[in-house]
């Protein structure tokens, strides 16, 4: 008898998942794995050099400053060359000031200065790396399947980032916060190397003429010209105001007085985390026709974290809560960043993308200033009764956009000043007071990415509360 000859099947990605998507997702996860430990060790320097909560605040301030001012040059620039290129210098600058941070860790005498410094020069990079990587996302993924592939991304980028915290945590205690520095340095280098391959022949060059000013220009009419995209940042820069004020600032203090301190936080903020990924898998197999309604009613939930820490509630019933928000957020963030791939044109992403990612985190560094004050001047408990409060408010509001109601799957509108805003597979525009007419399938995330904002805490990807970030 012929021997039987046995096939052993052999592990196929999915047919929408290209070689820039599959490059981007496994860079991503790379980068994610380090930066999130990185964070974490870059807390642990401060203190073990001798800092208070005053001293990390700075670093972190040092970070997000330059996060602010360069966001929107990042957007023209990522739009006017090679996104791939653009990618890959901005982790070439993250894996040498993570690497300089290391080494100045490992020495032994680090110096504020030089701390808020490096990590400046690491936000920065991160100013130019997510337009690009938003831009080049949208771009690697078909209208039909975009929901599920950025769900996908979106979980891959979760899941990673839980990992990476557990693992970055652990590292920091076995052997201190300058080896996890260096290991985020060496996943900046690796995802670089692997951008470096990314396929950019299919992207239209544009035209020679113009500068960066115009470049801005164009940028924001395009981003004004939608009642639906501007008003929902523009909702996004209260929230993620307040949700940050609340959960990086006055969460811990009600941890340490109220919970048992850094643990039980830990717990928290890990359930959040696990359902987040919960929400990407989710939105792998729903695709709701309403992208924007149902993302804005998903908004809803974020302000139960503010309440339940107003309270508060025992660890068991505020972990529910986060874990809830994580769902919610992530639902949000997918439809966010699919109905960006379904209206706005391919040439653009990174310039609107920019201007979304400034929108959603302007206001972060003032709310997170004022906490302190505004804690010392009403209470912890009702400043975070108003943080919920203004969530609700805000979130409320933007339901009056009718675009933000009607915008449909497969549908499009236009731009004010005229411009057909065609995804990347060249559907046709329709006028924006035009009810959207339903049609097929969409799109993606990266983030901001929508999901938004929220996920800029992160030192890369994604990200992404609302609208920027949902990485």
């Amino acid at each position: 008898m012929p021997p039987v000859s046995r096939s052993h099947p052999r592990f196929s990605p999915p047919h929408w998942a290209g070689r820039n998507y599959t490059l981007l997702t496994a860079a991503t996860v790379i980068t994610n794995l380090g930066s999130h430990g990185a964070l974490i060790a870059a807390a642990f320097a401060v203190i073990e050099a001798g800092g208070d909560s005053g001293d990390v605040g700075l670093v972190a301030a040092a970070r997000t400053l330059p996060l602010v001012l360069f966001l929107l040059i990042g957007g023209a620039v990522a739009d006017r060359l090679p996104r791939h290129r653009v990618m890959v210098a901005a982790n070439a600058l993250n894996c040498l000031s993570q690497a300089a941070f290391a080494v100045l860790v490992l020495g032994g005498e680090p110096v504020l200065w030089q701390m808020m410094a490096l990590t400046a020069l690491g936000g920065t990079g991160q100013a130019f790396f997510n337009p690009a990587s938003e831009g080049m996302l949208m771009s690697s993924v078909s209208r039909e399947q975009a929901g599920r592939a950025f769900a996908f991304y979106r979980m891959a980028m979760h899941g990673a980032g839980i990992g990476g915290a557990a693992l970055g945590g652990a590292l920091v205690a076995a052997l201190g916060p300058g080896w996890v520095l260096a290991v985020d340095a060496a996943a900046f280098a690796l995802a670089g190397a692997l951008r470096a391959f990314l396929d950019v022949s299919h992207i239209p060059r544009r035209p020679p003429g113009g500068g960066m000013l115009r470049d801005l220009l164009d940028g924001w009419r395009e981003f004004t010209g939608r009642s639906w995209l501007w008003s929902i940042v523009a909702q996004f820069s209260v929230v993620v105001a307040v949700i940050g004020a609340a959960e990086a600032v006055y969460g811990p203090m009600v941890a340490r007085d109220e919970l048992g301190g850094a643990g039980p936080w830990g717990l928290v903020l890990g359930a959040f985390g696990a359902g987040t990924v919960a929400g990407a898998f989710l939105m792998m197999r729903w695709k709701p026709r309403r992208l924007l309604l149902a993302g804005t009613l998903c908004v809803f939930p974020l302000a139960l974290p503010s309440a339940a820490l107003a309270v508060p509630l025992p660890i068991p019933g505020l972990a529910s809560v986060m874990f809830a928000s994580g769902v919610a957020i992530e639902v949000f963030g997918v439809a966010w960043i699919t109905a960006l791939h379904q209206e706005i044109p391919e040439e653009k992403f990174s310039r609107v993308s920019a201007y979304d990612w400034f929108g959603s985190i302007a206001m972060v560094p003032l709310a997170t200033a004022l906490a302190g004050p505004v804690e010392g001047a009403v209470g912890r408990s009702t400043a975070l009764w108003a943080c919920a409060a203004l969530v609700v408010l805000v979130t409320a509001a933007v339901l009056f956009v009718p675009e933000v109601r009607t915008l449909t799957r497969g549908s499009t509108t236009e731009a004010a000043g005229g411009t057909g805003a065609a995804g990347p597979a060249g559907s046709t525009g329709a006028a924006e007071a035009t009810p959207p007419v339903p049609a097929p399938a969409t799109a993606p995330t990266s983030a901001p990415a929508k999901a938004p904002a929220l996920a800029a805490n992160s030192l890369e990807d994604v990200p992404d509360p609302g609208p920027a970030g949902t990485s």
